[in-house]
């Protein structure tokens, strides 16, 4: 694994931008230089974040979004190697 994540990440396991293993060694995002915790999907070049828009549900009981445009730096919260390493442990 690259130490960089991609340039587009979803949450949603329905979505094509889905990536359980990127995932799983956990995803930061930096918007507008400030932390946020409640991406449910980016996009590094087209500069945007799905945030959720409160408690709101849809009618198919997904979490209704709001897109905010601006500067987004996303970074791995652990190591590849560290995942791996837990991996191992694990089994």
């Amino acid at each position: 694994m690259s130490d960089t994540p991609p340039d587009r990440l979803s949450l949603d396991p329905r979505s094509p931008h889905f990536d359980e293993t990127k995932l799983r060694r956990g995803v930061g995002i930096r918007f507008n230089g400030v932390e946020k915790t409640n991406v449910e999907e980016y996009s590094v070049s087209e500069g945007w974040i799905k945030v959720a828009a409160g408690k709101s549900r849809d009618r198919h009981g997904n979490p209704m979004t709001i897109t905010l445009k601006g500067t987004v730096e996303p970074y791995y919260e652990r190591a590849a190697d560290e995942d791996a390493g837990g991996e191992e442990e694990k089994a």
